[in-house]
Parts: structure tokens; C-alpha cells; sequence
């Protein structure tokens, strides 16, 4: 029997048109446990025209990896997609801070093995954790530069007496848990790297690497105006959105910098060390993301989200 869409509990997996039995603090899980009653059965919708990027509530799913062989996994018990755009932002690595470049663009899928993992709430009840998927095309996460003034430099020459800074993905995302949102349990693992772009740094001048990452794992407080629908043409799909949301973490570290000089050698490392100094333990950093807008598909089926996207309005 396929478990709750939302929900998992010590007592074993539900039915997908059941109510959990833990109880939920937050508003925001208590209004998905809720949809997880609601009936699919709604008025069908004409199938949409073929063009176009997918419309709402699918916006931003269009390279939802619904043909990989991690979501078709017959032994699933949930599949979905996932978009996330975050519009606002600071990152602060000692006492150096910096607003991020905008916006921040996450996209892939998710599934929930057999295993039915899951993380422990505040509350006593606890969330499913999701592993994901890269997406069919294209980058799981996208962000901008963004300018950071060198400490102790008066910014006379915008990128030359500054620096810029990428955030780059350096490894997949983890440990996704979206109803944890509204709690102070992260809601996923995200690695990434931060690349100093300036022209007496060279082209691999990097905070953190793919074998050394900056981790963040940050937490929801805020879970912004939460909404939950059915699929517009009568399919099995539940769409969560989080709208406006808050996502904070004080707990990463920054390690120090390498391949920074002429020709990636590394000759000017402990000059930017020195200039943000780095490394930065844990509880010295900090960053928010804010506002952030996710919107979540969630079904049993492979093959009816599948169907669900085909069928989705474009525009």
C-alpha cells in the first residue's frame, strides 16, 4: 500500500487519501497533512496546448527528470518535481557581508524509496526525506554574480578594487525534507563552492570545492503563505507552493581559499585568506534566503505526474 503523501509515521505508511496521525505545530504541515484528504476528482480541465513553458502550478517543471531511472523505480513509494526561485539574500562569512546574486534557481526531481526515510520534527511527528535527481537539461542550481567589496579597499573601481562572487553547486542536494518547513529542522543539504571572479585571481579561484564544499543546511522558520492543490486535469497530483518564504543557516563553515593567481596556482590564497579571514569556522557565517517561492508535485505514480506535466497548461 502506498504511503501518505506528505507523511510518514512510526506506526508505518498510509494510504494516499489518508489523514496522518501525528500531530503538526506549523501551519504550513498542517495544511499539506490536510491535502492529503482532498479528492482529485475536481472538473477536468482541457489539456494543454502544445508551446511554451509550463504554465502555473507547473511553472518552472518543464526539465522535471520524470524519464530517469531513479523516478521510475516501480518500488517508489512518491515521485515528484521541484522549483525554487530565491529573490533576495545575504551571505556573511566572518564579518564580511554580502548581498547574493539574484535570482537563485533550483530545479530537479524527488523520490521516497522503499525505505520510507524520514526526519524527526519538534512536534513528535516527522517528514519525509527525499532523495533527488538531477533535471533532464540544464543546471539544478543557477545564480547570478554578485559584487563583495574587499575588506579594508574603498571601492573606487567597481571590479577591479572588488571582487565577484558566484555561488556554484558542488555536489547533489541532499536530505530534502519540505515539510519540515515552519520548523527549526533543515529542509535540505546543499554543497556549493563560491567562485572570486576578478582578473588578478585567475579563472579557478574558489571557496570551497567539490571534495571541500561549504554545506548549508538551511532551516525554514518562516515557511512564507503556503498553498496545496490538486492537478487541474483530474490527476493524482498534489501541488504544495510556498510562497515568500524564509530560509536561514548560522551553522557552515568556510574553508580557506585555493587556486587564486595567474594561472590558478594558488599564489595569491593567502591574500584573500588574510583580506576575509578565512578559514571561517562554524557559527562565525550565516546566510538568508528571502524570499523564497517553491512549488512541489508529489504523486505515487511515475506514470501519472508524467501525464500530469504533458497535459499541463503552457504559456
Amino acid at each position: 500500500m502506498r504511503s501518505s503523501l506528505f507523511t510518514r509515521t512510526p506506526a508505518g505508511t498510509r494510504p494516499a487519501g489518508a489523514l496522518p496521525g501525528r500531530r503538526r505545530r506549523s501551519r504550513a504541515l498542517a495544511l499539506l497533512a490536510a491535502a492529503t484528504g482532498l479528492t482529485t476528482v475536481a472538473a477536468v480541465a482541457p489539456a494543454s496546448a502544445a508551446g511554451g513553458p509550463l504554465a502555473p502550478p507547473y511553472a518552472g517543471m518543464d526539465t522535471c527528470p520524470v524519464s530517469s531511472a531513479a523516478l521510475k523505480d516501480p518500488a517508489n513509494l512518491q515521485v515528484g518535481c521541484v522549483s525554487s526561485t530565491t529573490r533576495g539574500g545575504k551571505f556573511r562569512i566572518g564579518s564580511t557581508t554580502v548581498d547574493l546574486g539574484t535570482p537563485i534557481d533550483l530545479r530537479f526531481g524527488i523520490y521516497w524509496d522503499k525505505s520510507g526515510p524520514g526526519v524527526d520534527l519538534p512536534d513528535g511527528g516527522s517528514a519525509n526525506l527525499y532523495r533527488t535527481v538531477a533535471p533532464s537539461s540544464g543546471p539544478l542550481l543557477s545564480a547570478p554574480a554578485t559584487e563583495v567589496t574587499i575588506p579594508g579597499i574603498a571601492n573606487v573601481i567597481p571590479g577591479i578594487t572588488s571582487v565577484r562572487a558566484q555561488v556554484e553547486l558542488a555536489g547533489p542536494v541532499t536530505d530534502f525534507a519540505p515539510l519540515a518547513a515552519g520548523t527549526a529542522v533543515p529542509v535540505f543539504r546543499l554543497p556549493v563552492k563560491l567562485h572570486l571572479i576578478h582578473p588578478l585571481l585567475g579563472p579557478r579561484c574558489y571557496l570551497g570545492g567539490d571534495s571541500s564544499p561549504i554545506v548549508l543546511r538551511p532551516a525554514a522558520l518562516d515557511a512564507g503563505t503556503v498553498d496545496v492543490q490538486a492537478d487541474p486535469n483530474g490527476h493524482q497530483t498534489l501541488i504544495a507552493s510556498f510562497a515568500d518564504a524564509s530560509l536561514t543557516d548560522t551553522t557552515f563553515s568556510v574553508p580557506g581559499a585555493k587556486g587564486c593567481g595567474p594561472l590558478g596556482l594558488g599564489a595569491l590564497d593567502p591574500v584573500i585568506n588574510g583580506l576575509f579571514h578565512l578559514p571561517s569556522a562554524a557559527g562565525k557565517n550565516a546566510v538568508t534566503f528571502a524570499p523564497t517561492s517553491t512549488s512541489l508535485a508529489f504523486n505515487d505514480s511515475i506514470g501519472d505526474l508524467s501525464a500530469s506535466l504533458a497535459e499541463a497548461p503552457r504559456g
